[in-house]
């Protein structure tokens, strides 16, 4: 009998390691997605032709870049690694999960060979949907703002006139409770 390994119909791709950022990655990203625009994307269907390239953010928190980019086909939160705490390698395609200020966030890691590891979150696409630009950078904008607010404490509902009415009540009296108080005897 001959031993024969067993390998995976499809194995995730390698992990590249992020290189860390120090500077703003907004003017990348922005030349990057401007160039896929005008070289790839032009005359697409789904693109949204009343809306360009533009990047919001990127903001520097707990040592990586967070930062919103709006294309004529998605507008998403992406995270670039800048060497801090957010940034987790892991292989394209892979879905992990970022606890930040608002709450737990999905993100998707992507390997692009001008860019390099990311991950995003996408939050509009297509972007069909979108007027204009304005709105785009309406929606970038609260976004991103957004990330860092963290949830409002859950207030609780006032009560109903029902359940004021149950929470008064007195408890059921025992058996042996009833008769004490008839005896006089509390």
């Amino acid at each position: 009998m001959t031993e024969r390994l067993r390998t995976p119909a499809l194995a995730p791709p390698p992990i590249r390691p992020a290189t860390a950022r120090n500077d703003d990655p907004a003017e990348f990203f922005t030349a990057h997605y401007q160039r896929v625009w005008e070289e790839r994307m032009q005359d697409l269907p789904f693109v949204n032709p009343a809306l360009s390239v533009e990047v919001h953010g990127f903001v520097h928190y707990r040592g990586d870049w967070l930062g919103v980019v709006i294309t004529p086909w998605f507008l998403n939160l992406f995270l670039v690694s800048g060497g801090g705490e957010l940034w987790g390698d892991i292989p394209a395609g892979e879905r992990r999960y970022l606890n930040l200020p608002c709450g737990t966030l999905q993100l998707i890691a992507d390997d692009d060979p001008d860019l390099g590891p990311y991950q995003y979150c996408p939050l509009i696409a297509p972007v069909s949907t979108l007027s204009d630009m304005g709105s785009a950078r309406q929606i970038a904008i609260d976004a991103l703002k957004s990330v860092f607010t963290p949830p409002p404490e859950p207030t609780p509902a006032p009560a109903t006139a029902a359940e004021e009415a149950v929470a008064t009540e007195k408890p059921p009296v025992s058996r042996r409770g009833f008769l004490r108080r008839l005896a006089g005897r509390s």
